[in-house]
């Protein structure tokens, strides 16, 4: 699917159909994701690591899905320690990346291990100990990676996602290249959450990618919410989709109410500052010159004066979606892990993953990891070099 997503758009060929459906015929032989691994703890953390490591080396969202899924299911088998994490973590990745991408853009040894640096942990792996992690893998899955996810089918999907005939705020809509435009960047929003709880896996990928559409048009306030066209394109309907839908806008309604937290936090802090520079200036003004002046504030004015990334600033007026009143009294049960959290539950599990051969590495656990998601990803929701949430809709 990688390869056909450089080379062409399959979603608009002649196949387009037969490819569809072949995907959802494979769907159907998934295995069942149980959650009972005892690391579960720890999933977020290494979810964000693979999503720094493919973001850096630019691998297609494909690659990317599917090396998570693979470690999403080789976890719920086993009982594996801290340190074979790390090593599975970059094995699944690369057999995604050699199964989704072109063989030039596979990423190298040497390039993963210089970017490990980035979760502040410093992982030195060889070849020789890497390729028996992928046979190891490779025979867990029947030498089979074969396996649909939610990203196999949001292009597709999104090909049809909005109509001559929907209605924008009750109005036509004037130009569907724009619409179909901020559409994808909610839908690849909305995708990007599904990876990150694995909540989300008691779905069917299909339904996940479907739901991400859905959930983009009622935020982009597009009626109606779900067309006839896009419930016989892909066989789901609104009843099918509704809770994948519920817990997305949840998602949603958080980031939107951190980001708004946040934007309030900055603008005081420039009230503030505003008002000890014109206490500066009135000093400098009408004082005698024996005062000492005043510390400058550059640094706090860089700081703060950084305007937060709006992808979607077209939309900053239309972005009031109407919403399900449950949505903003519920909490989102699904939070996602904090890392003082994670740090907490490393701890070495008591059996370890049977592994033939020794694995050479070094390891060393920095004591406060970093947020991986905070990095400066390079995906277009991710494109800031700052830790706001959901920059692109901030309202």
């Amino acid at each position: 699917m990688g390869r056909m997503r450089m080379e062409e758009q399959w979603w608009k060929g002649e196949l387009a159909a037969d490819i569809h459906q072949t995907l959802r015929m494979k769907e159907l032989k998934l295995p069942v994701y149980k959650a009972h691994s005892p690391q579960i703890g720890m999933r977020r953390y290494f979810t964000d690591l693979l999503t720094v490591l493919s973001s850096r080396c630019n691998l297609c969202p494909t690659a990317r899905h599917l090396a998570v899924y693979l470690l999403d299911l080789f976890m719920d088998h086993y009982d594996i320690t801290v340190k074979q994490l790390y090593v599975i973590s970059i094995a699944c990745l690369l057999l995604a990346s050699k199964f989704e991408e072109k063989e030039d853009r596979v990423p190298k040894l040497e390039q993963l291990n210089n970017l490990a640096y980035m979760c502040n942990v410093n992982v030195v792996l060889n070849k020789k100990d890497l390729l028996k992690m992928e046979l190891l893998l490779l025979e867990n899955f029947n030498w089979n990676l074969c396996l649909p996810t939610p990203a196999h089918y949001i292009d597709y999907y999104l090909f049809a996602s909005v109509g001559e005939k929907d209605l924008h705020n009750g109005w036509p809509i004037t130009s569907l290249t724009k619409v179909k435009a901020f559409m994808e960047k909610y839908a690849y929003y909305f995708l990007d959450f599904s990876v990150q709880d694995y909540a989300f896996l008691n779905f069917r990928p299909s339904l996940i990618a479907a739901a991400c559409v859905c959930a983009s048009r009622i935020c982009m306030q597009i009626s109606p919410s779900w067309t006839t066209q896009l419930q016989l394109l892909t066989c789901y309907s609104w009843e099918h989709l509704a809770q994948c839908i519920e817990m997305m806008l949840i998602y949603y309604e958080n980031d939107v109410k951190e980001a708004s937290n946040l934007k309030k936090q900055v603008t005081l802090q420039q009230q503030v500052v505003g008002s000890v520079n014109q206490q500066t200036t009135t000093q400098v003004l009408f004082q005698q010159s024996s005062y000492p002046p005043l510390a400058q504030h550059s640094t706090t004015l860089s700081q703060f004066q950084s305007p937060v990334q709006d992808l979607c600033s077209a939309y900053r007026d239309s972005l009031q979606a109407h919403r399900p009143s449950s949505l903003l009294s519920e909490s989102a049960s699904t939070s996602l892990h904090s890392y003082s959290a994670l740090q907490a539950s490393l701890q070495p599990s008591v059996q370890t993953l049977p592994i033939q051969g020794p694995i050479t590495m070094q390891v060393a656990i920095a004591t406060e990891p970093r947020h991986c998601i905070s990095m400066a990803y390079g995906s277009s929701y991710f494109s800031g070099h700052h830790s706001y949430t959901a920059r692109c809709f901030d309202r």
